[in-house]
């Protein structure tokens, strides 16, 4: 079985980019294929409660977040820096994330056989 790190660094809800990366997931993870997610910069808002992207006629991608672990999805990283940058804890999150500091990023990625950037 190969691990996967999905690093996702984006806004939401700019494009299908996340819904796209969602698929992938979900697919890769259907393949009983290890599957970990890391955010980083903008991509922390990837998972920020409270956030309406219908007024954008977009999907609202929560409900499949909320829906990893059903696909044991459940390593799911945020970097502590990118958190802090942009005035997020992990409270604010609709996910319980393991926050990790950005000297153990490289660490987290070596880890993987896969990484697949957003």
């Amino acid at each position: 079985m190969k691990k996967y790190l999905f690093v996702m660094r984006r806004l939401p809800h700019l494009t299908s980019h996340v819904q796209e990366a969602l698929d992938q997931m979900l697919t890769t993870a259907a393949f009983d294929q290890s599957v970990s997610v890391l955010l980083l910069d903008d991509g922390v808002f990837q998972l920020k409660a409270g956030q309406n992207p219908q007024n954008m006629a977009l999907k609202n991608t929560a409900a499949i977040f909320t829906a990893l672990a059903l696909y044991e999805i459940k390593d799911v990283f945020a970097e502590a820096e990118s958190l802090a940058d942009r005035g997020l804890g992990t409270d604010d999150l609709i996910l319980p994330v393991q926050s990790i500091p950005r000297a153990a990023v490289n660490e987290l990625m070596r880890r993987h056989d896969v990484i697949v950037p957003d």
